[in-house]
């Protein structure tokens, strides 16, 4: 078809001269072309021939002189003027006098200019004014001296790849900066793209463009030849529709060519939604590969399948750095610039598979170490959860209490202190192998109770006092890891009228219970007051028979002849009711720089969120989003984990409470991110490109799956560090250091681990907004990348340190903090948030190779877990790339 052909909305053929056609696209009926039910817009022509309405040299409104008809199309004439008032060159479109009288042309002719005037920026066509003359309405927009794009393709055939590579930038740019104010244009074709004498290109004509709220699905407006596959079949018009256009146009602009030839209107569409275009290199082979592969992208039809932004294809083009050249101009770039800075991002395969490869050696190093750096490794812990339960559950039908409780819950807790005692006097190669006849030092705390274990406390979990042990027939024992009782409490009853009180029971049950010889303990004076009411009391010491040089002591009590307190204490006991307990200096130290952290934060965040805001730098959709994400994980974590009872009236208080705590967490992250994100934008937009995208839902973006591969690789390098630094002990005398503690309710399993899983993304992402907050500052006190790097080290280093072997516990830490640094740094937020999560799942979970264990369902499941996130990261990290190699066809 020749290029000045054009559809005709009125015959519903092809003319080779506008003047054979209709003098406007006017508004055709519904059900045309035969077969469509949907609603016909106006389909825009461009043709130029004709007789002009205006004579050059003829004065308009005593300001504007006309010097020449530039071009006349559907929606009327356009003249090159001079403008007598302000002394510059513009260019006057007249809507034909027929055409206003009609209903919706007027309407539309003053959208345009609305639409128009919504957009600034260098690479898009200004428009003026509106105004009228003698009752023919007309805009006033800037001149561009230079030819349109359609013109020039047919006078040299295609653009060299350079030019084409700088003109599909501009055209992104100013394409980006329409769709950044809502602004769809809906025509877009090389003859509405004009060059001027420097080679910059302008978007001109938005006589059909609308706002994006405002697009009426089934209209069907536009070029045949330039129009989406969804607009063809009545679909809403999106920023995917431009997007369809553009790659259109660069095909041409690299090929010399359209992507599709067509003669129909039946035909255009027979060939935007279901023909393939040629591959851009099968018709000039010096394109570049990028060039091809997001060329190809935008021509997608389905839209979902087409780059999300101008700035995407822009930054996917050979050369291109929008982000760059927007902070060289002093300019803050918009999240959407971030998001499409940074190029494509994906991984070349050898790279690819080389990450994979290392990551699971990794994971596979840190599985080997486990058994000898964490609590689990001291000593196996035979039973599951479900089996304590049942054990604790008998103890306390043994010794006379209910045995069908309304209620009850199990959860684990760390034995840290004896443990510890052992550590400090004990060469670690030697209690280290003495905690296997001690038992791994989890204890199992079992509560149950006549009425429902309402509890109070912010994290929705029963322990030793939530709810109070203050009801009578409440118990509670605790076993340790080799199953031995090390607690029991029971509330004796409130009013008691028994007449004949019983004597003392006999104390050897709970002996056996607790796995002690009653023969080898002596009476001692009592020094331990129990917590209940009692009338008996008793005390004993001897030797642990797991450890003869240990001395133990055992307190126990009784109400009328009922054992209601019984517990096995060792030198490691203090009276911690009576005095405070000391935290360790490392500890200290920590608490102290992550509290600053936390306040220095706060504060900060609610001003500069605020600054922000009232600004119009926040970018309030990704902190929507964010807010959206922090509260259902927070949600879906407290409904899953928490201890549910049948009292309505409580379930639906405990509700209310925690949809505010959840809320109340979502919104102390959307505070910090709205007062630091524009700021780390504006400085070290780099940090944000990953994260960005995934505020926009490109989860199957290539720099997505390469930052979290990435942060994975990190993560599971720092838990190596820690489990290293911990596993030293089992080889080395060093002392004082124990093992890594676990997850209780990772170790726990079932819905308790579910509660985990969800929780770790939070805890992961806090910590990681955290530090990029740290570096920003740091980068704004200092002045100085490096500088601010360093102080990010030192800080990380020290949330390192456990408190317990200094000399131990440094080099891992500063090999640790040193690398956070570097992560944060060097791939920003996305990749900092995996790697907190990997160090997270590769350090607290029960990691066991002996899959026979009580717990290896836990580590199953997590191992899983990693293992999707790692693969999914894997193969999206490639992009388009075939996963082996090159691709056969290549």
């Amino acid at each position: 078809m020749p290029e000045s052909a054009r559809f005709c909305p009125a015959c519903g053929g092809t003319q080779s001269s506008a003047s054979q056609m209709p003098t406007a696209a006017a508004p055709v009926t519904p059900g045309w072309p035969p077969g469509s039910s949907a609603t016909i817009g106006r389909l825009d022509s461009s043709a130029t021939s004709g007789t002009a309405a205006f004579a050059p040299g003829q004065m308009l409104a005593g300001r504007y002189r006309i010097i020449g008809l530039i071009g006349r199309g559907g929606m009327g004439e356009v003249y090159r003027a001079d403008d007598l008032k302000l002394g510059q060159a513009i260019s006057l479109k007249f809507l034909p006098a027929g055409l206003a009288s009609r209903p919706g042309f007027l309407e539309q002719f003053h959208a345009e200019v609305r639409n128009a005037r919504q957009v600034s920026h260098p690479n898009v066509c200004r428009v003026y004014d509106i105004g009228e003359l003698d009752g023919q309405h007309f805009i006033t927009m800037e001149y561009v001296d230079g030819e349109d794009l359609a013109t020039l393709l047919r006078r040299i055939g295609r653009l060299p790849p350079g030019k084409a590579d700088e003109v599909g930038r501009q055209l992104c740019a100013g394409l980006a900066a329409a769709h950044e104010k809502g602004v769809l244009h809906r025509d877009l074709k090389p003859s509405n793209v004009m060059l001027d004498g420097h080679g910059r290109v302008r978007i001109t004509d938005f006589g059909l463009a609308v706002r994006a709220v405002e697009a009426v699905p089934g209209e069907l407006a536009g070029t045949p030849a330039y129009m989406a596959p969804e607009q063809f079949e009545g679909k809403p018009v999106t920023v995917q529709s431009d997007l369809y256009s553009l790659g259109l146009i660069l095909y041409e602009v690299y090929t010399g060519r359209r992507a599709f030839d067509a003669a129909s209107f039946a035909e255009w569409r027979s060939r935007h939604t279901t023909s393939a275009p040629a591959s851009p290199t099968t018709v000039e082979r010096d394109i570049e590969e990028a060039a091809e592969r997001v060329i190809m992208r935008c021509l997608e039809k389905d839209p979902s399948r087409r780059p999300s932004s101008a700035l995407q294809i822009a930054a996917a083009l050979p050369g291109g750095d929008p982000l760059a050249a927007a902070l060289a101009a002093g300019e803050t770039p918009s999240p959407e610039m971030v998001a499409a800075a940074g190029g494509e991002g994906a991984l070349a395969a050898p790279k690819a598979w080389a990450l994979l490869g290392t990551l699971a050696a990794l994971m596979a190093l840190v599985l080997a170490i486990a058994p000898y750096s964490t609590d689990l490794g001291l000593a196996r812990l035979t039973k599951s959860a479900a089996v304590l339960r049942e054990q604790a559950r008998q103890i306390v039908a043994r010794l006379g209490y209910d045995a069908n409780p309304v209620d009850s819950e199990i959860w684990f807790t760390r034995n840290y202190e004896p443990m510890k005692y052992l550590a400090d006097r004990k060469p670690s190669r030697v209690w280290r192998r003495e905690m296997r006849q001690w038992g791994v030092p989890v204890l199992l705390n079992y509560r149950q109770s006549p009425r429902p274990l309402v509890h109070q406390g912010p994290q929705s979990r029963v322990d030793f006092n939530d709810p109070p042990l203050d009801v009578s027939g409440m118990t509670l024992v605790s076993l340790d890891g080799a199953e031995r009782l090390t607690q029991f409490q029971a509330i004796p009853p409130q009013r008691d009228t028994t007449a004949t009180l019983p004597g003392p029971p006999s104390w050897g049950t709970l002996f056996a219970f607790a796995g002690l010889d009653s023969s080898a303990f002596v009476p001692v004076t009592p020094q331990w007051v129990p917590p209940m009411a009692y009338d008996t009391r008793s005390e004993w010491s001897g030797p642990a028979p797991w450890a003869r040089d240990v001395p133990l002591r055992v307190s126990a009590a009784a109400w009328h002849g009922k054992p209601v307190y019984f517990e096995v204490r060792g030198p490691w006991s203090r009276a911690w009711k009576m005095q405070n307990k000391p935290r360790p200096r490392g500890l200290l130290v920590g608490d102290v720089v992550s509290g600053t952290m936390l306040l220095v934060l706060l504060v900060a965040g609610i001003y500069f969120a605020r600054r922000n805001l009232r600004l119009g730098r926040g970018d309030r959709r990704g902190a929507m989003r964010l807010v959206a994400f922090v509260w259902i994980s927070g949600f879906v974590s407290w409904a899953v984990g928490t201890h549910h009872v049948l009292v309505l009236a409580e379930e639906l208080w405990r509700l209310t409470v925690a949809i505010g705590t959840s809320l109340a967490a979502a919104m102390f992250f959307a505070v910090v991110y709205l007062a630091l994100e524009p700021l780390v934008r504006r400085r070290a937009p780099d940090l944000l490109i990953g994260w960005a995208r995934v505020l926009e839902g490109r989860f199957t973006d290539a720099r997505v799956g390469r930052d979290v591969l990435v942060g994975a690789g990190f993560g599971a390098v720092i838990a190596l560090t820690i489990h290293l630094a911990n596993g030293l002990p089992t080889w080395f005398s060093l002392g004082g250091q124990t093992t890594i503690p676990l997850d209780n309710d990772a170790l726990q399993g079932g819905r308790l681990l579910v509660a985990f899983l969800f929780g770790s993304p939070l805890s992961a992402l806090g910590q990681a907004i955290s530090l990029v907050g740290v570096f920003f500052l740091g980068l704004v006190l200092l002045r100085r990348p490096a500088a601010a790097s360093i102080l990010l080290a030192l800080i990380a280093t020290s949330l390192r340190l456990g408190g317990e072997n200094f000399a131990v516990e440094l080099p891992g830490a500063i090999i640790a903090g040193s690398l956070v640094a570097l992560v944060t740094t060097r791939y920003g937020l996305l990749a900092m948030t995996a790697a907190a999560f990997f160090v997270q799942m590769l350090l607290v979970p029960p990691l066991v190779l002996d899959f026979s264990a009580a717990y290896a369902a836990q580590t199953v499941v997590v191992l899983l877990v990693l293992a999707m996130i790692v693969i999914a990261a894997f193969r999206i990290s490639l992009g388009p790339r075939p996963v082996f190699g090159v691709a056969l066809d290549e």
